[in-house]
């Protein structure tokens, strides 16, 4: 019976987390179509709706806490309940990046027309797949799948890398609209930030099921 009543906890515990990714998932999208669309009334829900997920976050933060004091799991099952410590803060932290961008679209003066500002919006669109890829892949456990979001975040730094030298190049022949230009090169970070994030829970979804947790840093994916 206490084998079944923690398995229904732990299955209680994916579910929440991957309720909180559906409502990031939303914010990103939410963060794009302002973006879009420079609709800065919904970039102002965004930015100041953060605290929603954070409350999320620290009520599974405690689940998670709960669990380990009070089953005190070994082996695998902490492998996984570790797991979702570290995943729970990426989904957060994209969220997070959400509510930044949508910060500065309420306080700067962004050309929604620009070649650049377009591309950055592919790239949020890549990111916002990225991150949907790795929630799903927390549910399904597939570590090969798992390692291609890893490496999808290369798309993501190379379209960082290319927006880099357009701003520049705007900057270089229009430095009257720099500030502007800056806050597309924010926005832009955050982008890429996110895709970072979504890299993290893939691979923290490797380690779940090989107990390896890998480095890209180190080539091993």
């Amino acid at each position: 019976m206490p084998r079944k009543i923690f398995d229904r906890e732990l299955e209680d515990l994916i579910s929440r987390m991957t309720e909180m990714g559906n409502a990031v998932d939303r914010k990103i999208e939410q963060t794009i179509s302002a973006l879009k669309t420079m609709d800065l009334e919904l970039a102002a829900e965004v930015a100041g709706s953060d605290n929603e997920i954070d409350r999320m976050e620290h009520s599974i933060e405690k689940n998670c806490m709960e669990l380990i004091s009070l089953q005190q799991p070994i082996a695998g099952d902490l492998r996984i309940i570790a797991a979702c410590l570290k995943i729970l803060t990426d989904i957060e932290r994209e969220a997070d990046q959400c509510a930044d961008i949508c910060e500065i679209l309420t306080v700067g003066e962004l050309n929604r027309n620009s070649l650049a500002t377009a591309h950055v919006v592919q790239m949020l669109e890549t990111a916002r797949k990225m991150f949907r890829r790795s929630m799903d892949v927390f549910l399904s456990r597939e570590v090969e799948e798992a390692r291609a979001v890893c490496r999808a975040d290369d798309e993501v730094d190379s379209m960082f890398s290319k927006i880099i030298l357009e701003v520049c190049t705007i900057i270089t022949e229009n430095p009257q609209n720099v500030m502007r230009e800056v806050d597309l090169l924010f926005i832009s970070k955050y982008a890429e930030r996110m895709g970072d994030h979504a890299t993290n829970i893939a691979e923290w979804v490797i380690f779940m099921e090989t107990g390896v947790h890998p480095d890209l840093n180190e080539g091993e994916l």
